[in-house]
């Protein structure tokens, strides 16, 4: 987490040229990202913030990278009990940015974007990975 509070901004959609704040305080808390994040005052960032406050973007999303995985076989149990395969577990990563997001990748946590090139097609077996994960954390498929 030391990262994203020395350098760590806010964007709107990912997207790097669209920076709209700053994060004051990012922190886990039972096993959850959390953050206090300030808009900043100019007139691109005004207009997302005003979105949040009326209630139009909900979305939240974190880019990060991920150093180590711990692959998790079918039916097997991750190494800390929590998880059942198949699924990849991020061991070691690190987020360096938050983002106000019109569509999230995943509705329930505001999380699943790793730095990637964009032209990179995501195969099958990780969106499968991707789905247990989700149902290993209670939250809904569909």
């Amino acid at each position: 987490m030391t990262r994203i509070n020395e350098i760590g901004v806010v964007l709107f959609n990912h997207n790097r040229d669209y920076v709209v704040g700053k994060i004051l305080k990012a922190w886990i808390e039972d096993n959850r990202g959390i953050a206090d994040i300030e808009f900043d005052t100019d007139d691109d960032a005004d207009v997302v913030c005003q979105k949040v406050k009326s209630g139009t973007l909900k979305g939240v999303s974190v880019g990060y990278r991920i150093d180590s995985l711990e692959e998790v076989m079918a039916g097997k149990q991750s190494t800390d009990g929590r998880f059942t395969g198949p699924c990849e577990i991020a061991r070691k990563w690190w987020p360096y940015e938050i983002s106000i997001v019109s569509v999230p990748a995943d509705g329930t946590v505001g999380v699943g974007r790793q730095a990637e090139p964009n032209d990179r097609t995501v195969p099958l077996s990780v969106l499968e990975r991707q789905l247990q994960i989700n149902i290993n954390n209670g939250g809904k498929t569909a």
